[in-house]
């Protein structure tokens, strides 16, 4: 596969270098009493109210999971949403909620592209669909974790690599007609982002398209839905998260060279007042908040009874509110230097 790049005998990456990952986690204490696996360490404790107790285990692979409250996160990467089959069916749905509001997978003027690269693919959905609208180009999926099976065969001409792309993606430059990256905002540290931009535009040839599409937290939903917005925030800052940065990504587009930039925000409606995509946004929302639960709780923001009791009174909201929505920015444009 051509579009590979070769790794280089003086690449200063820390898997070259033989340095280990680091764990997104709070402090831990080792205890190699206990049988739950290779790795396993127990976080400060059980908690004082007897809320969840968060674990951590590695596999043989070597990544590291951290599970709260019967959520799986992977642990070596900053990503605050959890990698386990429950947000992969949150993923497919907002897949589809989010291609029902556009009416289309992608925006950029694409024709003919011979190769498309989807970065952070998540449940793998996105590549599936354009691999087999477009029968004639490499379509490939990266994400830090293979996604599931789908419930077909994936078409010929999808392949999943696996890799972040916060420590460099293993293509050659100019590999790729477009590349497109979604929804990746509580993935990326607040000072990576132009980084990320770059790395986008090295993989992309001259003439090819480049597209991102972020998204925020919902707004407009109530006192409850604020708190946990609230929650979520101070959190993802302790990380080194913006969740605003999603804003910027047509600002980032132009700092990393691309031309010809397209770059807008929109909001979808979450509540029963926006009938079908309305209701569909709300039960999207709240099954984002619900993912983003175990952090809040680990870094004692906010109990796991206190979370609990706001996502209850956000769900009511919800069903209520005339002005919730959610958030969402797309910028595309093309390499032409």
């Amino acid at each position: 596969m051509g579009w590979f790049r070769q790794k280089r005998q003086d690449d200063d990456s820390p898997e070259s270098a033989g340095e280990q990952r680091d764990l997104f986690l709070p402090g831990a204490v080792a205890d190699e009493s206990l049988s739950e696996g290779r790795g396993f360490v127990l976080l400060g404790g059980a908690p004082a109210s007897g809320g969840d107790v968060p674990t951590v285990s590695v596999n043989e692979e070597g990544d590291s999971y951290i599970t709260v409250g019967g959520r799986r996160l992977l642990a070596n990467v900053p990503d605050m949403l959890p990698k386990d089959a429950q947000e992969v069916r949150r993923l497919d749905f907002e897949h589809y909620w989010l291609r029902g509001a556009l009416r289309s997978n992608y925006a950029a003027p694409i024709s003919n592209p011979g190769s498309m690269l989807d970065v952070g693919c998540g449940s793998g959905r996105w590549a599936n669909e354009v691999a087999l609208q477009f029968p004639h180009a490499n379509v490939i999926a990266l994400d830090v974790v293979t996604p599931p099976s789908l419930e077909q065969r994936p078409p010929e001409n999808y392949v999943f690599v696996q890799g972040d792309v916060l420590r460099g993606m293993p293509f050659a430059d100019g590999s790729f007609d477009f590349v497109h990256m979604r929804l990746l905002f509580t993935a990326i540290p607040a000072s990576a982002w132009p980084g990320v931009a770059r790395e986008l535009v090295r993989v992309t040839r001259l003439g090819g398209w480049v597209e991102m599409v972020e998204g925020g937290l919902p707004v407009g939903g109530g006192a409850a839905l604020d708190q946990l917005c609230q929650w979520v925030s101070e959190t993802s800052l302790r990380r080194g998260i913006d969740l605003r940065m999603g804003a910027r990504v047509g600002e980032f587009l132009q700092a990393a060279h691309i031309d010809a930039i397209v770059s807008h925000g929109f909001g979808l409606p979450a509540g029963r007042y926006g009938g079908r995509f309305g209701q569909m946004g709300a039960a999207d929302t709240l099954a984002m908040l619900e993912g983003l639960r175990p952090l809040v709780t680990v870094e004692n923001v906010a109990s796991a009874n206190q979370y609990d009791l706001m996502l209850a009174r956000a769900h009511d909201e919800l069903e209520e509110t005339q002005r919730c929505v959610r958030p969402f920015y797309l910028a595309f444009g093309q390499r032409q230097r």
